[in-house]
């Protein structure tokens, strides 16, 4: 019987220039490779005129060192030629080209590709799979729902998933969703996210709210993600004047940066401004997450009005905080937040849904031992024998 060698292939991963990409997949693809050996590549998209778009946009597409090792494990970015726009729905072949010099270099330590999300990355690892003659697993993430949408895009990523030798799921939603665009779904096997119950876990309230200048009895909620128009965050700040009649010294807690998707962060701090919410939302910037459980700690509501999830790590971090959840019902959130005792789901887009939602939240009496329970129920030693099984009957 080999042993699986995993080359792990995903453009959106950590490194020092983005150390909170792709973090998730790290998170998961590490505890594997704590069983089976790995090593990473990760694309990072290139095109000669990009150094002229920093003079608008200094963070546009930052260049990191080709090579990191990271926790022992070797991490690889080599280039690709990827334009802006049009060319877009060339990103997966060129994605292939750009890696197949690294991927030759590396061919004595791999015998599969592990790709994460169907499109560009995982049509890319089906092309590089057929020219290395090796099987190929690709991990849907939550990005096949809007590319779906796009014809040119949608097309090869249906060919990617009809090419891979196995497809993992990180929510039941994204497998249904994917089956009814024609997917086989016998080769679909849902796998979530876990959580690190080492690095989740309450602190002192008191303490952390003291640290953040929050007063002890004010109500407070936190958001954490990119700060991006699908997170929601502006949807949240929307409410707020509506929960302030009830709670006037209510917090919202926004916890993120910019990310590959953007960073809309002058736009939400301009919707505060005009709101006048500037004494009640506070912008706390990108966080790791060794330091993420501090403001956890010291809220009292996470909320996510998301457009688009598949499963939000997020969530079981907050849980295993103990606090309770209010989110929208798009992806895989109810899967995760799977009964009343965890928090509450709204339709998507319904604002009076929401602040109610959240004044109803506010208002409960949660039991935090319960949430933290579901949580450590939810940590990460389950999935990783779970995936390391799989990876070894698609080797053998």
């Amino acid at each position: 019987m080999s042993q699986p060698k995993l080359l792990v292939y995903c453009s959106l991963f950590p490194s020092k220039k983005r150390p909170n990409a792709g973090v998730f997949i790290r998170e998961r693809m590490f505890r594997v490779g704590q069983q089976l050996p790995i090593v990473v590549v990760s694309p990072v998209p290139w095109f000669p005129l990009q150094g002229l778009i920093r003079y608008w946009k200094p963070h546009f597409r930052p260049q990191p060192d080709k090579f990191e090792i990271q926790q022992g494990v070797q991490v690889y970015f080599p280039r690709f030629l990827s334009i802006p726009g049009l060319f877009k729905s060339l990103d997966g072949f060129f994605m292939a080209l750009g890696s197949l010099s690294t991927l030759i270099k590396l061919k004595k330590e791999f015998n599969m590709i592990d790709a994460h999300f169907a499109y560009p990355d995982g049509y890319a690892a089906t092309i590089l799979g057929k020219w290395f003659k090796v099987p190929v697993s690709i991990t849907l993430r939550g990005t096949e729902v809007p590319l779906a949408k796009m014809p040119g895009r949608k097309i090869r990523m249906m060919q990617a998933i009809s090419r891979a030798t196995a497809i993992f799921s990180v929510a039941d939603s994204l497998k249904q969703h994917v089956i009814a665009l024609g997917a086989d779904a016998h080769k679909i096997r849902v796998v979530g996210n876990g959580v690190d119950i080492n690095k989740f876990y309450p602190l002192d309230k008191g303490q952390e709210r003291s640290e953040l200048n929050i007063p002890a009895d004010a109500k407070v909620l936190i958001s954490v993600g990119a700060l991006v128009e699908r997170k929601g965050f502006h949807r949240v700040i929307e409410v707020l004047p509506e929960l302030i009649k009830q709670y006037p010294q209510i917090i919202y807690l926004v916890v993120g940066g910019e990310s590959p998707e953007g960073n809309i962060r002058d736009k939400l701090e301009q919707q505060v401004k005009t709101l006048k919410l500037e004494k009640h939302v506070r912008f706390l910037g990108a966080l790791s997450s060794e330091q993420l459980k501090k403001p956890l700690s010291a809220a009292d509501i996470f909320v996510l009005s998301t457009a688009n999830e598949g499963w939000a790590n997020v969530f079981l971090e907050a849980l295993a905080c103990g606090l309770p959840v209010v989110t929208t019902d798009v992806g895989g959130n109810k899967e995760v937040i799977s009964h009343d005792d965890l928090g509450i789901i709204v339709p998507f887009a319904d604002r009076q849904a929401l602040a109610n939602a959240l004044l109803q939240a506010l208002d409960n009496t949660w039991n935090p031992e319960k949430i933290i329970r579901y949580a450590q129920d939810n940590a990460w030693d389950t999935r990783v024998e779970i995936l390391v099984g799989e990876f070894e009957k698609i080797v053998n």
